[in-house]
């Protein structure tokens, strides 16, 4: 009942642009597909590796770890 919008795409070509030949046109096209499998090959090398614990994690136990030590310094002095 309800299908999901697609994203609008555009076949924009600036009018300062020279008419292209059919060779220019499957060179581009060559040259598209080249791209795209550069990409999806560095996108999948380039894997970021995360720390043990993220930051937030660690700012919320220093947090915490400072209370405490509060806490404990007024209950004992």
């Amino acid at each position: 009942m309800f299908k999901p919008r697609k994203h609008k795409t555009f076949n924009y070509q600036s009018r300062f642009t020279q008419d292209k030949t059919a060779d220019s046109s499957l060179n581009e096209t060559a040259n598209r597909k080249d791209y795209i499998s550069k990409w999806k090959e560095n996108r999948e090398v380039k894997r970021k590796v995360r720390g043990t614990m993220p930051v937030k994690t660690l700012i919320l136990f220093l947090v915490l770890l400072l209370i405490c030590m509060y806490l404990l310094e007024k209950k004992y002095m």
